[in-house]
């Protein structure tokens, strides 16, 4: 049985993914440093999840501590870990530590220990900039310091596979969302503030913005994918999203009807370096992995206001 590392295994989409990988029979070992970019006991909430489905979570900071115990036995990398978001608590020391000089100590590590089969890097649209709707041969035109880093870090691991050291592939994805979902996106915000009857901050113009949502279970199905057919993915670069692309304000009102109530807005300036457009380009995920989202925004949102209801506010949490 093959024994698979997952970075960020406490974080929203890396908690799903260790618990997909576990459910299907592998052993799986975690890696989360708990930064304090948002609550720390929200995190917690999710690692005990995945405890209980037989996943253990090592503490570790990528970018600092010693990965050796981390690594024992281990066959796969998936590498989520990264410093998220274009938050302006976080600045490019913050982005450049957890986003690139973290990949670098882990492909290093990877390489030391002549045992990885997979080393599988999660990037994100946000290295094609504000308009993001090519295929992966567009070029990259990152606008933030999380566009910028994460591009720099999925080059490092592409680096490390044009040269023969590491077998890898990196994963762009689009704008996922669903249960667990961080407390700075846009859905657990809205949710929140429709439950709560408390304003929506909303930043002038993102409700025209077009975006790719994708439900987190249908990503997970594609990294799963990828490990599954990683001879054609070994070396490429490909897109993980919905195909189907809705506005900000759309995915607003599917959100109010769901709910209930209407949302009251709080206009913010407008956001440095958000992304116009996001619309996914799949065709390569389909040809090699066979791979077609299938939860629409209306399936998708209502579990995760369901999940809201019950775990964040049910249990007397807040974002």
């Amino acid at each position: 049985m093959r024994t698979i590392l997952v970075t960020g295994a406490a974080g929203f989409i890396g908690s799903h993914l260790a618990e997909r990988l576990a459910g299907s029979g592998y052993a799986v070992r975690g890696l989360d440093c708990y930064t304090d970019f948002y609550a720390r006991r929200l995190k917690q909430a999710n690692a005990a999840s995945v405890t209980q489905a037989g996943v253990s979570i090592l503490p570790l900071d990528l970018s600092l501590d010693d990965l050796s115990t981390a690594f024992a036995d281990v066959n796969v990398v998936f590498h989520l870990a990264a410093q998220p978001g274009l938050s302006a608590r976080s600045d490019f020391q913050s982005y450049t530590r957890h986003n690139l000089i973290a990949t670098h100590r882990l492909l290093e590590m990877a390489q030391r220990v002549g045992s990885i089969e997979a080393f599988i890097n999660v990037s994100t649209s946000s290295v094609y900039g504000i308009d993001a709707t090519g295929d992966e041969h567009t070029e990259p035109r990152p606008a933030s310091y999380y566009g910028v880093t994460k591009l720099a870090a999925e080059q490092l691991v592409l680096a490390h596979t044009r040269e023969g050291r590491l077998p890898a592939c990196s994963v762009r994805l689009f704008s996922v969302y669903g249960p667990r979902e961080r407390p700075d996106k846009l859905y657990p915000k809205l949710i929140h503030a429709l439950l709560t009857d408390e304003p929506l901050p909303l930043f002038e113009g993102s409700e025209h913005h077009l975006r790719s949502y994708t439900y987190v279970r249908d990503i997970v199905d594609g990294l799963v994918a990828v490990l599954n057919n990683f001879e054609r993915c070994h070396g490429e670069i490909i897109n993980l999203g919905s195909d189907t692309a809705i506005t900000t304000g759309e995915g607003i009102r599917i959100v109010e009807d769901i709910v209930g109530r209407s949302a009251r807005i709080s206009r913010q300036p407008r956001r440095a370096g958000d992304q116009l457009k996001t619309h996914a380009n799949i065709g390569k995920a389909r040809h090699l992995l066979g791979y077609t989202p299938h939860t629409l925004p209306q399936e998708g949102l209502a579990r995760e206001v369901e999940w809201y209801r019950a775990q964040i506010l049910g249990q007397g949490s807040s974002p």
